[in-house]
């Protein structure tokens, strides 16, 4: 496994509510962990709420909105799962024009998952080779892709993979792809001079900010859960006046007597009242 470097490189995780929570979380602490600067990017200010599975997960605060950003503001794109998030985004155009600027740019695009959605949405997919959650190949399928049940399938400027057991390698892929698309920076041609100075303590200051940046964000970008505590059981309520009554009691018909009709239809009659009470 490579350890690339991703220093410099501007990352833009998209997502809206009901993202699967592990296939943003996982994916942007690597990223970051590589030197990777990484926004929340979303439809809406704020914060968007993850899910696990089917259960509610994380608030992550939305860095910035789409009506703030632009395809030249970053160099690779992320797409993380769930079935609500890609959902809801691939009905928004805004979503769609950013996503179709990226691929048409040739920048990286990386999809878990259901967001390949997104993808077909945009009208991406014809003839690319790509993976997502099984249950969504016939959409690919329909959509003209080609798609495989592989961890991770890598198709020229796309990454994709199918859910949250395989994100290992996914971010490995994601990594190797990104790489590929780190912005190359200007070096000085001579050490000591003025210049050489003056860019020394740029890239210093620069650094000591990315360090900070890269802590306070990760320290404000999510919010906890208040843990579960399951409620207290409803107080038994005390007997009604007519429950806690005994039943009362029918006397046998004595065996002496020969039962007749008018007999039986006391009986009963008794009974029903008995009953009734």
């Amino acid at each position: 496994m490579r350890n690339e470097s991703l220093e410099g490189l501007r990352v833009a995780v998209l997502a809206a509510d009901g993202f699967e929570q592990v296939e943003l979380t996982s994916p942007v602490e690597d990223l970051e962990d590589r030197g990777a600067e990484v926004d929340i990017v979303s439809i809406h200010a704020g914060r968007i709420r993850g899910v696990n599975g089917m259960f509610p997960g994380k608030k992550v605060r939305v860095s910035r909105t789409l009506d703030e950003v632009g395809v030249e503001d970053y160099d690779a794109l992320l797409l993380p799962g769930g079935l609500a998030n890609p959902d809801a985004l691939r009905q928004n155009d805004r979503v769609l024009d950013f996503v179709s600027a990226f691929n048409a740019q040739g920048k990286p695009i990386a999809a878990i998952c259901h967001a390949p959605w997104v993808l077909i949405s945009a009208g991406m997919v014809s003839g690319r080779r790509l993976t997502s959650w099984p249950a969504i190949r016939h959409d690919v399928l329909n959509a003209g892709g080609l798609w495989t049940d592989e961890p991770v399938v890598r198709d020229r400027n796309w990454v994709t993979s199918r859910g949250p057991h395989d994100l290992p390698v996914f971010n490995q892929a994601v990594a190797e792809l990104f790489a590929e698309h780190v912005p190359v920076r200007v070096e000085e041609e001579e050490e000591g001079g003025t210049l050489g100075v003056l860019v020394a303590g740029v890239a210093a200051a620069a650094a000591g900010y990315a360090v900070w940046r890269y802590l306070q964000v990760r320290a404000d970008r999510y919010e906890e859960l208040p843990e579960y505590t399951s409620p207290a059981p409803a107080p038994v309520p005390p007997p009604t006046a007519a429950a806690a009554a005994p039943m009362p009691v029918v006397a046998p018909i004595p065996s002496s007597v020969t039962p007749t009709a008018d007999v039986e239809v006391e009986r009963v009659v008794i009974v029903a009242d008995a009953v009734d009470r």
